[in-house]
């Protein structure tokens, strides 16, 4: 099957995520990156392109979504992997010319463009697709899929955090610069770029619907403008209670995301950095260790497996089966069809309550920690 034509919004030589993007559409072989718009001022982008060997390269967006939109075998979908407040104008842009866009998170930097951005894709046939990676990871579609069947019962108690520690001091780099810029990347800090994380998969795992929340945010670094750690209060539909930790400042930790649900039968945990294994406790029976690919390991974790167990799968991995869960969904387009109730990714509805999430925190938090609805 003929590779999906492929454009790139951001990224450029010196950017983390443009990378992780590119090696995850490549994987498996579905995608070809043929054009971009790689940087903000046309020399870094046509820098980055060369230096890619990109057949197409654009000095902006605007100009990129125009032209590819009328060429015979222009882009089919464009990766968007710049600064949060760039999001919606180049996700709109795309939109309207019927290219699918497979966006970074958080979806934006406001939640005024979070909403526009849901209309401009509601009115658009072409797909949105957020890369909320880690919902692409084997185990986590596993434990998703235990808690669906009903293996833990009811949900009583859900426990996600996300801490890290390379903002402890001021740092003078591009990725901290433009994150702790409340213009770029909105008024969250760590709430938008872990604390989302956390707050989706917490969502993702359980199928519970977030009613309100309490939030006590803090900018422990002098002078940092958005916050840095977040401790935060959680109820969902149909009372579950929830506590999630998104931290910036927390020594000894690297991207320690972790997730631990608690139902009236039983219990889940799995940690990032440990990310084959996921712990199953029956109440009252001893704990169980279900390993990708394993014993115990049903389909929802298989079909997004690709070695035997044993062999690790990570963060690559997982950021690649967002991207061929967009191809299914994109072929199924092509042709006139739904893609199989198999295929999931995040949406630009959880992209929007994700936005949602960040404006409660810091709402709930100017207010000393009081209740807020989502």
């Amino acid at each position: 099957m003929a590779r999906i034509r492929l454009g790139m919004v951001g990224g450029g030589n010196d950017a983390f995520i443009g990378a992780v993007h590119r090696i995850a559409s490549r994987i498996d072989d579905r995608f070809e990156l043929v054009a971009g718009a790689l940087s903000s001022t046309p020399e870094k982008s046509r820098a980055s392109g060369e230096a890619l060997n990109l057949p197409r390269i654009y000095d902006d967006f605007k100009k990129m979504a125009i032209r590819e939109a009328r060429l015979k075998t222009g882009i089919e979908a464009v990766s968007i992997v710049t600064p949060n407040h760039v999001h919606y104008a180049a996700a709109r842009e795309f939109l309207k010319r019927g290219i699918h866009v497979i966006c970074d998170k958080p979806l934006t930097s406001t939640l005024a463009d979070a909403k526009k951005l849901v209309k401009a894709a509601e009115a658009s046939d072409a797909l949105f697709v957020l890369t909320h990676n880690y919902t692409g990871y084997p185990m986590v579609r596993q434990a998703r899929a235990m808690i669906a069947a009903g293996d833990i019962g009811t949900v009583r108690v859900v426990q996600a955090e996300y801490p890290q520690d390379w903002l402890t001091t001021e740092q003078d780099v591009k990725q901290a610069e433009w994150r702790t810029d409340p213009a770029r990347s909105g008024a969250g800090g760590s709430t938008g770029d872990i604390g989302t994380h956390a707050f989706n998969l917490a969502c993702f795992v359980t199928g519970l619907e977030p009613e309100s929340l309490a939030a006590d945010l803090d900018a422990f670094v002098p002078g940092r403008p958005v916050d840095d750690n977040a401790h935060v209060l959680l109820r969902f539909r149909g009372g579950a209670k929830g506590m999630l930790w998104s931290s910036q400042v927390a020594p000894g930790n690297e991207n320690a995301l972790k997730i631990r649900v608690y139902g009236d039968r039983g219990g889940l945990e799995w940690a990032q950095e440990d990310p084959n294994y996921l712990w199953f406790t029956a109440f009252g029976q001893p704990k169980q260790l279900i390993t990708r690919n394993g014993a115990g390991a049903g389909d929802a974790a298989g079909r997004l497996s690709r070695i035997p167990p044993g062999h690790p799968e990570g963060y690559l991995e997982g950021f690649a089966n967002i991207y061929s869960e967009a191809a299914d969904a994109i072929i199924a387009h092509r042709d006139g069809k739904t893609p199989g109730q198999e295929v999931v990714y995040p949406t630009v509805q959880d992209g929007l309550r994700g936005v949602q999430f960040v404006d409660a925190c810091v709402r709930s938090s100017a207010r000393n920690a009081a209740w807020v609805s989502f």
